[in-house]
């Protein structure tokens, strides 16, 4: 995707684009930060040169962590940073700050988790000539609903990431934006508590805020307004999960636990909720395009992204 070749800082284009991508994502690795932003560079030397640019000019910090027996850099902006990414105005703004206490903290590897997938869905949009870019992607945006089930409670549904793509079908001529709800398992909570993940994905899903009615009209009276989701998207976005964290035995044993437990909610089975599963391997090897999503409901035939059966979607 394009990115503007000035900003208030007078770094270059790509140092730029680093700090773009840094505040969005929060913590990135120099290679996730390669992938996305110069993959057209067989090495990272230019990137890392950049990169320390902004380190040395007090705009972006640096955490290590091992991996495969080395040292990799993770980089997040210090408020310096994110003020200066702010001041351009192109990006929502996003009031969480990283730290290095949260940067080397228990959710370093889920940040860099949810970045993997988003990285995913870039380099497959590449190869296959849709679009899908390294600032397509937000994490933890907020989704404001009630449940049935917990009357009287303000609730809010936040998902790992929200993403943006372009499907492009050449043949037809034919763009579709596909928008995709993104949360990633790394086997770190129970079964139950992504099962009531998934259940408040099917709540927001149904949820239709009330608003008094007009003037004139009986006391206590309330009427129905259109679906909360409406106001943000034209169709509601598919929920995809992406699992990783343990062995592939693990992990199918894990969706088949989820598939269990959402038969048995009804209000999974009353929903027209689309959500499909699959593991990080899975995805980064065959892409979104392939059969690789076991649906969360239903029957469990295998499906591509757009999360119809093959049947149907041929």
């Amino acid at each position: 995707m394009p990115y503007p070749h000035t900003g208030p800082t007078g770094l270059g284009q790509v140092a730029q684009q680093a700090a773009q991508v840094i505040y969005q994502h929060r913590l990135v690795s120099t290679r996730q930060m390669h992938q996305l932003i110069t993959p057209h560079h067989t090495r990272a030397e230019y990137l890392r040169r950049q990169l320390h640019t902004l380190r040395a000019t007090g705009l972006a910090e640096t955490v290590g962590r091992r991996i495969s027996g080395q040292t990799e850099l993770l980089w997040w902006l210090t408020e310096k940073g994110a003020r200066a990414v702010e001041s351009v105005g192109l990006l929502p703004q996003r009031p969480y700050r990283m730290s290095p206490e949260a940067a080397l903290g228990p959710l370093q590897e889920h940040t860099l988790a949810t970045v993997e997938t988003g990285l995913a869905f870039v380099e497959w949009a590449r190869r296959l000539g849709h679009e899908c870019g390294p600032l397509d992607w937000s994490p933890e945006t907020a989704h404001y609903y009630r449940d049935d089930a917990r009357p009287g409670e303000d609730l809010s549904l936040i998902p790992d990431a929200v993403l943006n793509y372009v499907h492009t079908n050449q043949q037809a001529k034919q763009r579709t934006l596909l928008t995709y709800f993104i949360e990633v398992d790394r086997t770190q909570m129970t079964i139950a508590r992504l099962a009531q993940k998934l259940h408040a994905y099917a709540a927001y899903h149904d949820f239709t805020p009330q608003q008094a009615a007009g003037r004139g009209a009986k006391s206590g009276r309330r009427v129905t307004t259109t679906p909360a989701w409406r106001y943000r998207y034209p169709v509601f976005p598919r929920l995809l999960m992406v699992l990783t964290g343990a062995s592939d035995s693990r992990l199918n044993r894990r969706i088949a636990d989820l598939r269990s437990l959402a038969a048995s909610d009804p209000t999974l089975t009353s929903t027209t909720l689309r959500a499909g599963v699959t593991t990080i391997v899975q995805l980064q090897r065959h892409g979104p395009f392939q059969p690789i999503f076991t649906p969360v409901l239903g029957r469990a035939e295998l499906a591509d992204a757009w999360l119809q059966p093959q049947a149907v979607a041929a």
